[in-house]
């Protein structure tokens, strides 16, 4: 099969640094690869991949210091739609503005939704062009969508083994990693080691956006003894970080629509904390691979259950349900769904009329507007 995937242009495919997104089709463009495909991949310079590279932008747009996203996302998407008749399947990552762009070949398209749906501005958008087929990658992240939306299949993301290796010993610390925002609650993570006596690691970035919340509230408490800030990490440091964790605290107060960091946790072997948000009970096996909880106290009384769960077990839930291998196929399977549902149909859309060009929509613009505002505070939503 001829695939296109269309990455983000924030971060390069595998990211430096932080980038759940890409760090998720990065995963997906090898492994199809290796499954036999031929893959195309339209993503940021610095990116490094088994398929085919077209470069869209001379490196990644957050570490260049870029805010404003649109106008290198749109360029981008003018050469995917270029060599669209190149592809049986083209597979987008930039949440909003295909829609609008591609709506006349819904028949051979698709787009992952990686970040949360429930911002009113967005839905207008999705109830505009309910022929482009979507996919989830957790069920709670449906739940804002227009009844019209058209789903094509839930996929939760996996990835490779070898990425976070098991750690059979772990540690004797408490984990926080990820992005410092108030959705994310890192200082409840701190009132939990607090409260249970261990040390406290938070690897984690701060946007421009959350600066002001960082200061406020999270910076006076880090000069606790107990707790070490470790900044933002790279992908060799995380696997360390992670497999010597006694536990991986998650206490989002958000809906969460998948947690790529859980995932990244139970292959190390280390079990989840995680409040029971968003896609948290989909993720989490309750005491199988950690403990789902609902408040503080219960949060406490999670570290110490933790303590006594098997890394091996935790380790096999991994292999059973999150492997890149899997993700994979079940994508393979949805391009498949999609060319047959093509193949069986006539009624997919028309190409917009000339009074009214795609790029002019009303939607578009206000996705566009969307989109800036999204970027500007964290865009891959990991």
């Amino acid at each position: 099969m001829r695939i296109a995937l269309v990455a983000p242009l924030a971060e390069a495919v595998p990211p430096k640094l932080y980038g759940g997104t890409e760090r998720v089709v990065c995963w997906l463009a090898e492994e199809l690869v290796r499954q036999g495909h031929k893959v195309t991949l339209f993503a940021s310079g610095g990116s490094q991949t088994e398929a085919d590279l077209v470069v869209c932008a001379p490196q990644s747009l957050r570490l260049a210091g870029i805010r404003d996203h649109i106008g290198s996302t749109l360029c981008m998407l003018r050469e995917v739609r270029r060599r669209a008749d190149e592809f049986d399947i083209i597979h987008f990552h930039v949440d909003l503005l295909p829609q609008a762009l591609f709506h006349d070949l819904a028949h051979k398209c698709l787009t992952t939704l990686h970040g949360r749906l429930d911002q009113p501005d967005t839905l207008p958008l999705y109830e505009a062009y309910p022929e482009m087929p979507l996919v989830s990658i957790s069920n709670a992240q449906r739940l804002p969508m227009p009844a019209n939306a058209n789903w094509l299949a839930t996929i939760s993301h996996g990835l490779p083994s070898h990425v976070c290796p098991f750690d059979l010993e772990g540690g004797d610390y408490l984990a926080f990693l990820g992005r410092i925002s108030p959705e994310k609650r890192p200082d409840r993570a701190i009132e939990i080691a607090k409260r249970t006596g261990m040390s406290l690691k938070i690897a984690a970035k701060v946007d421009t956006a959350d600066m002001a919340y960082f200061k406020a509230e999270i910076e006076p408490l880090l000069g606790h003894s107990f707790v070490e800030f470790l900044g933002e990490i790279d992908e060799s440091q995380k696997c360390r970080f992670l497999g010597k964790a006694r536990a991986l605290l998650f206490p989002i107060d958000w809906p969460e629509p998948f947690g790529l960091v859980m995932i990244e946790a139970m292959s190390a072997g280390t079990p989840v904390i995680a409040w029971r948000k968003g896609s948290v009970p989909e993720v989490v096996t309750d005491h199988v691979c950690g403990v789902i909880v609902d408040s503080m106290e219960a949060a406490v009384t999670a570290v110490r259950e933790t303590a006594m769960m098997s890394r091996a077990a935790v380790r096999a839930e991994f292999e059973a349900r999150f492997t890149v291998g899997r993700m994979a196929r079940n994508y393979v399977a949805a391009y498949r769904s999609l060319l047959a549902r093509a193949s069986s149909r006539t009624d997919f859309a028309a190409p917009p009329s000339p009074s009214t060009p795609a790029w002019e929509h009303p939607a578009l613009r206000a996705a566009s507007v969307n989109m800036v505002r999204s970027q500007a505070s964290d865009h891959s939503q990991s």
